[in-house]
């Protein structure tokens, strides 16, 4: 059996209804050797009762005062010990070979950066996936710039990785994942493990995608970020701002049937600056 030490940073904020589920899968691994960090965001609810029952030399729990997802994984990755980190979210599972596979293909590929396939649950219902949202394998940042092709809950690197492309922004409320693996994708090859070994859930009202507002905003913002880094050469620039006038296009005509006309000009204006090569404060989105 490989010996690798897998460290699993999982978050988790009023979620004590789902985290035995996510947990039991994790305890469920072919792969036993991992430690899980928990990060607990605030919590409210009797997640402290749920993880009682999980006494486990591996499992340290940690808490903070609500600082959301991003300032939690952060912490996260910044205590553990493994060589290889995977994230898994409070309301996701792993089937029992998920580790195991990963870091075999991962090993056998030399990939930094993989990710598995996964199930979606929507309300308790297994649905199809559109085609659009098929993982790639291997180099695609221009692709991942429209929407986001990596999930967290299916995703393990390598702390060189994360080292390069960490941490999450702890500015964004939400599409943090969104910002972050525009930066994986533009620094490495990301494998996929075409096999169905992650189980995602959604289609509930708590999640960041229906509970934080303005998610294109956000997007806006990280594709500012990626044309400000430097590290992109002719190609990857003008794919980058013209899928950002798209985005900004997209929330404009948004605020003008609201009648926001103000922060639709206000958007409008910040892509202009953008598009003419000058250096703008990222505060100024917000």
């Amino acid at each position: 059996m490989d010996d690798t030490l897998v460290s699993v940073i999982l978050p988790t904020y009023n979620r004590a209804e789902y985290l035995s589920v996510a947990l039991d899968s994790l305890f469920a691994q072919t792969h036993q050797r991992w430690e899980c960090i928990i990060i607990d965001d605030g919590s409210t609810d009797n997640t402290l009762q749920v993880l009682a029952s999980y006494e486990d030399p591996r499992v340290v729990y940690m808490y903070q005062d609500n600082q959301g997802v991003s300032a939690a994984r952060n912490v996260g990755i910044s205590r553990c010990k493994g060589d290889m980190l995977a994230l898994l979210d409070s309301d996701d599972e792993w089937l029992p070979k998920k580790l195991e596979r990963q870091c075999a293909y991962m090993r056998a590929n030399g990939f930094e950066i993989c990710q598995t396939d996964e199930i979606w649950i929507r309300n308790g219902k297994r649905v199809n996936q559109k085609r659009k949202y098929a993982k790639p394998e291997g180099w695609f940042f221009e692709a991942s710039l429209e929407m986001c092709l990596i999930s967290p809950s299916c995703t393990m690197l390598t702390r060189r990785a994360w080292d390069e492309i960490g941490p999450f922004d702890v500015e964004m409320p939400s599409c943090e994942d969104y910002d972050m693996w525009l930066r994986a994708c533009l620094k490495f090859p990301v494998g996929l493990l075409s096999e169905k070994l992650t189980i995602k859930h959604g289609g509930r009202p708590d999640q960041l995608s229906n509970c934080v507002p303005c998610a294109d905003l956000h997007r806006i913002r990280a594709l500012i970020k990626i044309l400000q880094c430097g590290d992109l050469d002719a190609t990857q620039y003008a794919s980058a701002l013209a899928e950002l006038g798209k985005k900004v296009e997209i929330y404009r005509q948004g605020c003008e049937k609201r009648g926001r006309i103000d922060e639709a000009n206000r958007v409008w204006n910040l892509f202009c600056i953008v598009r003419n090569g000058e250096k703008i404060p990222l505060n100024t989105l917000y």
